[in-house]
């Protein structure tokens, strides 16, 4: 069983940044693909990046360019670096992680998920 934990949600303004970060217990971290998810108020959850075991990363299009996932394996924490934040940004950012290690748009790809930590962006 893997567990995450998400963390470095907050309060930002319209323009600026965050960092989240998401700890992943266990030894097999390192082949994981992860990916960062995010659901807004009366909204379905979303994709929004994700990171192979290899480090290949994807993005959705509302985000690249803009933001930026990365992984440190030591560490076994995955991390989404948010630039130039948007209101429409806000949103709860969960953490998944899918055993076959790839850079999965799909949801139900991921067998492991965090409890989430907010994101709120003021205009």
């Amino acid at each position: 069983q893997v567990q995450l934990v998400e963390s470095g949600g907050g309060l930002v303004q319209a323009g600026g940044s965050l960092t989240l970060s998401c700890a992943a217990s266990g030894r097999m971290f390192g082949s994981y693909g992860m990916g960062w998810f995010r659901q807004a108020p009366g909204k379905e959850r979303e994709f929004v990046a994700a990171i192979s075991w290899s480090s290949t990363t994807y993005y959705a299009d509302s985000v690249k360019g803009r933001f930026t996932i990365s992984r440190d394996n030591a560490k076994n924490t995955v991390y989404l670096q948010m630039n130039s934040l948007k209101p429409e940004d806000m949103a709860v950012y969960y953490c998944a992680a899918n055993r076959a290690g790839l850079t999965s748009l799909r949801q139900d790809n991921y067998a492991y998920w965090g409890q989430g930590t907010q994101v709120t962006v003021s205009s």
